[in-house]
């Protein structure tokens, strides 16, 4: 059987068991606490690895290895900022946002918002869900690109076709099912991805001859690339390197993440799934920048035009058709875990902060649920519209709405979960002045503006979220007087 034929007919028997568990989460689900939190009843294994795979995405298979690929060790240190910034993120907020959201009956990241912190406006809620649509519309469309590249560099589909193919595997399923169906495809993914991680690298290192042969030729491609501060001319500089660390800023505030938290069974749990959680993100972020570097050693600092496709070429390069077409599929895994968990928060936010907070308060359960399916197929279709340029780049893609989530929310769900002081005013200038930030910060270039926007977004949110507190504090006890 001809190769392509045989990853063909693997990658169609995925996505059919995707559909299958989409529809056994169709069944599942008849309330909109089932469609969008699974009932609150997440294990700690399903909660671990659905958080860890909707977080991930296309970029750990194809962003990251590609960057090291372009620049060598120096971006490693984005992973040591993610895998720290994890740690935190399952050691300060699961736990905490879990007992919270439950106690308020909160469904989604606004209306936690809005019922922590009550005003006769309600204006909380509405920024919050504004900000999660017009970050979330770019996340999306970067897993959509990732999507377009695997199809159009396995199968030598037209990239635009590629694109929608991919998110209408995508939409079908997640439609269907809702949370259920996502956390049960997301473990599902995990599994997969990681074990396409670990094998690549290693029959990459075999076939190189071993160890220290594989060095050899990584060094021989581009001897820079095995520096940890880059080479002499990238270097990687005390701004690159608060910017690269500064990736780990962006998982408090990140809504498809933290949807977990609020989802799993009970807060006893939350410590097994961070030990599960940590065992996958420490090995998956190890493996994916041994990829890079494999791509070096074997094809060369200038042996691949697009060094986002290197999973992809040492994949066709190293295995057969069939254990070829199972890595290939960890790559649409990888899209699909992520892209899935990004509509279903967009369809939370339409459905529980627009549509039945300001269009119709008596909604039905089945009216809610069948609006929120009717939502995936339109955030998915907006999102392709911006993905359809093929000279479109993953990594930059993420990283935009990696600040723009980590500077508008991060500071605000810490300081909501920790400081009893904070007030409605100071969590809206909060939010949107670390939006803000981000937007801003992305356009300006040269000097201080080449650091990562997440960093000036979440110390400028933070800074906001206490003087606006403080100052409001301030001028009720003087009223008072």
């Amino acid at each position: 059987m001809d190769a392509g034929i045989t990853i063909g007919v693997v990658f169609a028997l995925y996505v059919v068991a995707m559909l299958g568990i989409g529809l056994a989460g169709f069944r599942r689900t008849n309330t909109l606490e089932d469609y969008l939190l699974a009932g609150r009843g997440l294990g700690p294994f399903v909660a671990a690895l659905s958080a860890c795979a909707s977080d991930m995405s296309g970029w750990l298979l194809m962003g990251l290895p590609g960057a090291i690929f372009a620049a060598g060790l120096g971006q490693v240190w984005i992973g040591v900022g993610l895998l720290v910034g994890s740690y935190l993120n399952w050691l300060l907020v699961a736990g905490p946002l879990r007992r919270e959201s439950a106690r308020l009956g909160a469904l989604t990241i606004s209306g936690y918002f809005e019922k922590r912190f009550p005003s006769r406006t309600r204006s909380l809620r509405l920024v919050t869900a504004i900000v999660i649509l017009a970050f979330f519309l770019i996340y999306t469309a970067a897993g959509l690109v990732a999507g377009g590249k695997l199809f159009e560099g396995v199968f030598g589909l037209d990239y635009r076709l590629a694109v929608l193919v991919g998110a209408v595997a995508i939409i079908v399923y997640t439609a269907m099912g809702g949370f259920i169906a996502v956390c049960w495809t997301d473990a599902v993914q995990g599994v997969l991805m990681i074990g396409a991680l670990v094998a690549v690298p290693l029959l990459a290192i075999s076939a190189a001859g071993g160890g220290m042969a594989w060095i050899d030729s990584v060094r021989a491609a581009s001897p820079a690339s095995l520096s940890w501060l880059g080479g002499e001319d990238a270097r990687i500089g005390p701004m690159g390197l608060i910017s690269t660390l500064g990736w780990g800023l962006g998982y408090f505030g990140m809504p498809h993440i933290i949807i977990r938290f609020m989802a799993i069974r009970s807060e006893a749990e939350v410590k097994r799934a961070r030990r599960i959680a940590l065992s996958w993100t420490s090995l998956s972020l190890m493996a994916a920048v041994l990829v890079g570097l494999c791509g070096l050693a074997r094809f060369g600092a200038d042996g691949i035009e697009d060094g986002e496709k290197v999973f992809i070429h040492l994949i066709q390069a190293l295995f057969h058709p069939i254990p070829a077409g199972i890595c290939l599929a960890a790559i649409l895994a990888a899209i699909m875990s992520t892209a899935d968990s990004q509509l279903l928060v967009c369809t939370s936010v339409i459905t529980e902060d627009i549509y039945r907070t300001y269009l119709d308060r008596d909604a039905t359960e089945s009216e809610l649920v069948r609006v929120g399916r009717i939502s995936v197929v339109v955030i998915a279709a907006l999102a392709c519209t911006l993905a359809l340029d093929p000279n479109t780049r993953v990594m930059g893609l993420v990283s935009y709405a990696w600040a723009g989530f980590g500077a508008a929310f991060g500071p605000a769900i810490l300081l909501s979960l920790y400081w009893s002081a904070m007030t409605p005013r100071g969590a809206l200038a909060g939010i949107v002045g670390g939006g803000a930030t981000v937007v801003a910060w992305r356009n300006l270039s040269g000097g201080l503006f080449d650091l990562y926007e997440i960093f000036p977004g979440f110390v400028i949110s933070t800074v906001l979220i206490l003087v606006v507190s403080c100052v409001g504090r301030e001028n009720r006890v003087l009223s008072k007087e």
